[in-house]
């Protein structure tokens, strides 16, 4: 690894980024998406007077195809094609191309794509050739005030190169993902750079340029980019299983505060109280409890449940990990055999038939590892409306894909078989209440 250190002269300041940059940028890509997008166009028939006199339902709706382009970069990580880039670039996209920095344009086809962590894996038929790539850096061994460079495609005026510093890390950048840790850097990164390389100055990966803070739409030195040890989990375990497996901890609790602290003992703030230990998780095959404290994984301090997270997520399934504990005064360490989040109850989806409100509707039993799928706490638990097929019965009264269906007749349902039977059961009279976003509704049907 290269030697850090602090320029001592004039000389040294001014040496120059091009032969990291030479060697770097045939590794990073242009990517071009096109989405086809129907969109329903006003007619007359849509105007509130003309429907006040004919009707609402007066002729047919008329539709339109729009071609939405879009643009990214992307990072090659192995010879033979493979590229990391950004969700949000290609997620959704009926085409994908790839220009390589000698101007050559390939198709692309989507290997794995996580809207959790905000990454997609791309591969390219290069016909044997060996394309060149770039390696990953250990993230965990950034430092605040390290230099880097950014490449990518800002704006779509080519390719681009810029330096800065690591700014912080561990931000949360305020995005609802798996990525509460990103590296902040000051530089500069616009739309257009997502899924671009953040590297070091030994040319390797920190980081995959994902979001930028901005009022204006343009870079104002707040960027973030997805540590390369997150990314690194996710190739791995993504091309290993073809799909994306994380470990899961299977606990979950609250940050210590300075009252918290000091009523448990402690040194100082720091760390997670641990509330819930779900009994099909790596966590509780560990022995740790309710009530414990982990203040570390693998000797890495965590402060905060965000940080908690990252640290298992960006390992890999299979591997064993050491977590630092607190528990009734004393330090312990317990080792943890990483594992994805259970399947357990099977999910068991059905489309529901029959004579009731719910016909229409597929349904299926909520275990940690679909209840995450849905970004619904791993905790949940019951019975989730997976499908409503349109124009049914279920779509008529309201029925929408992630509500939790709560009670029918004032009975818990707990599985899709419970459902079936309160459903087919009911008498021809139905009071059904259901979990959307949050809130509790209800409503009654009778025949």
């Amino acid at each position: 690894m290269a030697t850090e250190a602090v320029p001592q002269s004039q000389t040294q300041i001014m040496l120059s980024f091009a032969p990291l940059v030479k060697k770097a940028v045939p590794a990073v890509v242009n990517i071009f998406t096109r989405t086809r997008i129907t969109q329903t166009r006003p007619s007359l028939f849509d105007d509130p007077f003309f429907q006040r006199f004919f009707g609402g339902n007066f002729g047919p709706p008329r539709e339109r195809q729009k071609i939405q382009n879009s643009l990214g970069s992307g990072v090659i990580v192995d010879g033979e094609g493979v590229i990391v880039t950004n969700f949000h670039v290609v997620g959704g996209a009926d085409e994908i191309t790839v220009a390589l920095s000698d101007r050559r344009e390939f198709d692309a086809r989507v290997l794995i794509a996580d809207e959790r962590t905000d990454l997609a894996i791309l591969k390219i038929d290069v016909e044997g050739e060996s394309l060149p790539f770039l390696e990953f850096a250990d993230s965990d061994k950034l430092e605040i005030g390290d230099l880097v460079i950014a490449i990518g495609n800002p704006f779509g005026v080519g390719q681009t190169v810029t330096s800065g510093i690591i700014s912080a890390l561990d931000r949360s950048a305020g995005l609802n993902n798996d990525i509460q840790s990103f590296i902040q850097t000051d530089a500069a990164i616009n739309p257009g750079n997502s899924g671009g390389a953040l590297l070091t100055m030994d040319g390797r990966i920190a980081g995959i340029n994902s979001a930028i803070f901005s009022k204006s739409g343009g870079s104002l030195g707040i960027g973030f980019a997805i540590p390369a040890n997150m990314v690194k989990a996710v190739l791995t375990n993504g091309l290993a299983t073809g799909k994306v497996v994380r470990p899961w901890l299977g606990a979950i609790g609250q940050e210590i505060t300075g009252d918290v602290a000091d009523g448990l003992g402690l040194d100082k703030p720091g760390g997670v109280l641990v509330n819930r230990v779900h009994p099909d998780s790596a966590a509780y095959q560990a022995g740790l409890k309710v009530g414990d404290v982990i203040v570390s994984i693998d000797g890495r301090e965590v402060l905060a449940p965000e940080a908690l997270t990252f640290r298992v997520a960006s390992s890999v399934v299979g591997e064993t990990t050491h977590l630092g504990v607190y528990r009734n005064g004393e330090r312990i360490d317990l080792e943890m055999n990483l594992m994805p989040a259970s399947e357990n109850p099977p999910r068991a989806l059905e489309m529901l038939t029959g004579r009731h409100p719910l016909s229409g509707a597929m349904l299926g039993n909520l275990s940690p590892a679909y209840a995450l799928e849905l970004n619904f706490s791993a905790f949940s638990e019951g019975v989730v409306v997976a499908e409503v097929e349109k124009g049914s019965v279920a779509e008529r009264y309201g029925l929408r894909p992630r509500d939790v269906l709560l009670q029918v007749n004032g009975k818990k349902v707990n599985s899709v078989t419970e459902a079936k039977s309160l459903l087919e059961n009911a008498g021809g009279s139905w009071h059904i209440s259901i979990r959307r976003n949050g809130r509790t509704l209800a409503f009654k049907v009778n025949t």
